[in-house]
């Protein structure tokens, strides 16, 4: 190797060790809003408190509840969303008010016959706190959970203090807008399916846009992340819910979710969910799995115990994009076409115009070419409600 060569290998070198230094420094400084508790705690002391919260609301490693308790704050309940408070529950499974088992706190479900807190979940409550770390998705449920708290506090008075965190999927904007027509607890908002905020900076949208169906005005406050941009990098220290493991998976979830409407499986009842996706015909791919039961992740999955083909994405880069090419393309090999979406399709997806296109035969391109209006018209009221630079 030659003098000249040598000297370019060296700086090459340099240049990767500088960049992985200045990536880890600033994951190192990002500090979640549950972490600054200095801005927070003075507004809990002496009060009432409820919490929306679940496993993955952690200072540091100990949990957000153990830490207020150990200051002596007066935690009166716990309100729970999808997947339950410990994380554990599957999707979909419907969760039961019950008291947690370490605490002795009354645990209130917001994943049964309430989705909102009552009157009377509220009566004995001074001020509430949200704190669940989210992946930046329309149809991920936990968005919907703070929605109905957001509504119930602005109903009945009590201050919200939302503990902002980091989305991982907060460095691009894509996806169809939501049509209202196909409002749902998996779509509440007139929103891309990848919306670009953390939690944090949606509900200062729902506040301003007056998206609550209330004519109450809420009373909140939100805790900002501390040295984060849209762009940071941020792999999260704890998975969100059961079937996303992974920052690979949570990467995958925009794209491959939309399988949940058809008769695709996207891998539930495997140990890499959102990296596979097959279903029984052998002419979907080469790629085999077998889902089965698991206890914690899937019970009772889809295509259980049967053969499926398909495609697996495990040894993908990691990037944070979103793709109708996995979608439009089992769409063609599947037979036959007219079982390959199911009713839920709609609802998930937020309209039913990209089901029809994809039915149409229509390509990714022309398809992406029909939201860019709604997407340039949600990006302008993006920008009023911005806590980080992009």
């Amino acid at each position: 190797m030659s003098q000249a060569m040598k000297f370019l290998w060296v700086v090459l070198l340099i240049t990767i060790h500088i960049f992985t230094l200045k990536n880890t420094y600033l994951l190192a400084q990002v500090q979640v809003g549950a972490e600054q508790m200095h801005l927070y705690l003075p507004l809990l002391k002496g009060r009432r408190v409820a919490m929306l919260v679940n496993h993955t609301s952690m200072v540091g490693k100990r949990h957000l509840v153990d830490t207020l308790r150990s200051l002596k704050i007066d935690i009166q309940k716990i309100f729970v969303p999808e997947h339950g408070f410990r994380g554990k529950a599957d999707a979909g499974e419907v969760i039961k008010d019950t008291i947690d088992f370490q605490t002795s706190i009354p645990l209130i479900s917001l994943y049964d016959k309430h989705k909102k807190p009552t009157a009377k979940h509220l009566e004995n409550v001074d001020v509430v706190l949200y704190d669940i770390q989210d992946v930046g998705v329309r149809f991920y449920t936990y968005i919907s959970s703070m929605h109905y708290l957001m509504e119930a506090c602005a109903e009945h008075n009590k201050k919200l203090i939302i503990l902002d965190r980091p989305n991982p999927n907060a460095s691009y904007i894509d996806g169809c807008v939501l049509d209202m027509k196909f409002q749902s607890f998996v779509g509440m908002h007139p929103i891309p399916i990848v919306y670009g905020l953390t939690y944090g900076e949606l509900a200062l949208m729902i506040k301003g846009e007056k998206w609550l169906s209330t004519s109450h005005t809420i009373d909140l406050i939100v805790i900002p992340v501390r040295n984060y941009t849209h762009r940071t990098r941020y792999e999260l220290p704890v998975k969100p819910s059961p079937n996303l493991p992974n920052a690979l998976a949570i990467a995958l979830y925009p794209s491959l979710c939309l399988f949940e409407g058809t008769a695709i499986s996207v891998g539930r009842g495997t140990q890499t969910p959102f990296q596979i996706a097959g279903a029984p015909q052998k002419q979907l791919g080469k790629f085999t799995f077998t889902p089965q039961s698991i206890a914690g992740m899937s019970k009772k999955p889809m295509y259980e115990n049967e053969v499926c083909y398909g495609i697996d994405l495990r040894k993908k880069p990691i990037k944070y994009e979103f793709s109708l090419q996995y979608l439009i393309d089992f769409y063609k090999k599947y037979q036959p076409k007219e079982k390959f979406f199911n009713k839920y399709f709609d609802t998930l997806a937020g309209t039913d115009q990209l089901r029809k296109q994809i039915e149409a035969a229509m390509s990714e391109k022309q398809i992406r070419k029909s939201w860019e209006g709604a997407l340039k018209n949600y990006k302008l009221i993006r920008q009023k409600y911005l806590l980080y630079p992009d």
